[in-house]
């Protein structure tokens, strides 16, 4: 079963989370950067392992982001929490809102991923 390897994979980006909100308070944003993209890999994986869980009709299903947030640790905290209802929904079985609340989480992940790409491209201008 691919379910056992799922909750690893969450369980590790939760991780990779807490410790990117740590980073970011201490001020350290290319720790931070390097975190979320193991916690988006992560993620990935375990989207990827739904595939073979999941009813098909999930999977055609997309989902906008839903924070308009550009607080990079808001977001972090909101996605860590999401993935904690992910965890939740898988253990209960309901593995439409567990996929569901995955890809969201993956989506927050490359809206701070953006956003500090924004923020680069920002002092590259300014040093130009």
């Amino acid at each position: 079963m691919h379910r056992e390897k799922i909750v690893k994979a969450v369980d590790s980006a939760m991780t990779h989370l807490k410790n990117a909100v740590d980073s970011y308070t201490k001020g350290n944003e290319e720790k931070v950067v390097n975190l979320t993209w193991k916690a988006s890999s992560d993620l990935e994986y375990a989207l990827f392992l739904f595939a073979f869980e999941s009813p098909k009709k999930i999977l055609k299903s997309s989902w906008k982001l839903l924070s308009k947030q550009t607080d990079i640790e808001s977001i972090l905290v909101f996605t860590l929490k999401t993935l904690k209802e992910a965890v939740k929904n898988f253990d209960r079985d309901n593995l439409d809102e567990a996929y569901r609340k995955t890809w969201i989480s993956k989506g927050h992940l490359l809206k701070i991923h953006e956003l500090f790409e924004k923020k680069r491209e920002k002092k590259r201008k300014r040093y130009r």
